[in-house]
């Protein structure tokens, strides 16, 4: 995984995949294949599949050349409340956009390393 600085002040981790290393396909499939991670995990709690793509056509915007489907997975670890700050950690989204040649998976990083962790290797499992 890479990890880059988006916009000067977001820790982003990102994997790219040529489609011919990964057990998927598609788009689609890697979300799926999230939400049953998600699904399975004893405190993960699923919230939302978000077509990011579609949404994003039916306004008419500006779509970056090759990308042909991008759909988030929205979730949240969140098993305690602290303090009024961490609601704004919450929840967590992996982007996951398609290429023709391509998957790209991207995420925010999380503020519990063992979250953190576990999204990496939910990540990496997705190579053949």
């Amino acid at each position: 995984m890479k990890k880059t600085v988006f916009m000067d002040k977001y820790p982003i981790y990102s994997l790219e995949l040529q489609k011919k290393e990964m057990k998927l396909s598609s788009a689609k499939e890697v979300a799926d294949y999230f939400k049953e991670k998600i699904q399975k995990h004893p405190i993960a709690k699923l919230i939302a599949l978000f077509d990011h793509y579609s949404h994003t056509k039916e306004l008419n915007g500006q779509i970056m050349d090759g990308l042909i489907d991008a759909q988030n997975i929205v979730f949240c670890f969140g098993q305690a409340i602290p303090n009024t700050k961490m609601l704004a950690l919450r929840p967590r989204s992996i982007g996951i956009c398609e290429f023709e040649d391509k998957i790209v998976i991207d995420f925010l990083e999380a503020p519990k390393e063992e979250i953190h962790q576990l999204m990496q290797e939910w990540t990496k499992e997705l190579a053949k």
